[in-house]
């Protein structure tokens, strides 16, 4: 037995350090697995696989924002950092979808406002399990709790207003992809909504997915003033809807 990390460095002749950090940005799988501890004992025969990071796609720019479809597996930070550009709005870094940018303060600053009015439209798309055959809004106040390991967010009566619709896009034997469209942005608000219903979203296994190469979470749609976006869906939520089991 050998730590994960110094198996993958060696398999794919990088550094140990490297190593640690791709597997610590959730890209690292064995045995179709994501490998979550670099230190994790393994055996020296593993063969491992690593999900690349596709390249930000830009949808759009003017002189007030960078409108990006963000791949999975980078984080919206990165993103900004690679156009040198503050974030409108964070994305997870499993998700994947529209993330805008902001080139001028002073449209900021009414951005952030419209946000605080609920003066914006956000519709994600998500793969989930069991089938959603009828539309649902979830009106459920969510308290966010921070640790080390990260947020978490769950239902409490004394959390702060949250209110989600969910609408069945397409549904198979044991899964569903749906709509949410987000009328508060509180942390992890599709996921904690998604699974106190009872479906939660494939490879989201901190609130009861089931196992997936990613949280199947795509943001589809955004409108703001006079501006409206779309992002086409990654080719991981095509394979999905081909995969009709």
């Amino acid at each position: 037995m050998e730590k994960a990390y110094k198996l993958l460095a060696a398999q794919e002749h990088i550094s140990a350090n490297a190593a640690k950090k791709l597997i610590d940005s959730g890209k690292v799988f064995a045995f179709d697995k994501k490998v979550k501890i670099a230190r994790a004992p393994m055996k020296e025969s593993t063969s491992f696989k690593i999900m690349h990071t596709q390249k930000p796609k830009k949808i759009y720019e003017d002189e007030n924002i960078i409108v990006i479809n963000k791949p999975p597996y980078i984080t919206s930070e990165e993103i900004s950092k690679m156009y040198s550009t503050p974030l409108l709005h964070r994305l997870d870094k499993d998700t994947s979808g529209i993330l805008v940018l902001v080139k001028d303060e002073i449209w900021q600053k009414k951005a952030i406002q419209e946000f605080k009015n609920k003066n914006v439209y956000k519709e994600y798309q998500a793969w989930v399990s069991r089938i959603v055959s009828e539309p649902i809004v979830v009106d459920m106040p969510l308290k966010t709790i921070k640790s080390k390991s990260g947020a978490y967010s769950k239902i409490d009566k004394y959390g702060k207003e949250a209110i989600t619709e969910i609408e069945p896009l397409m549904a198979f034997n044991s899964k569903s992809k749906v709509k949410a469209i987000i009328h508060t942005g509180r942390t992890h608000q599709i996921r904690a909504h998604l699974s106190y219903i009872n479906h939660p979203i494939l490879g989201d296994e901190k609130y009861g997915g089931k196992k997936a190469n990613r949280i199947m979470l795509h943001h589809y749609k955004f409108k703001i003033f006079d501006y409206e976006f779309t992002a086409n869906v990654p080719k991981d939520f095509t394979v999905m809807e081909e995969y009709n089991d």
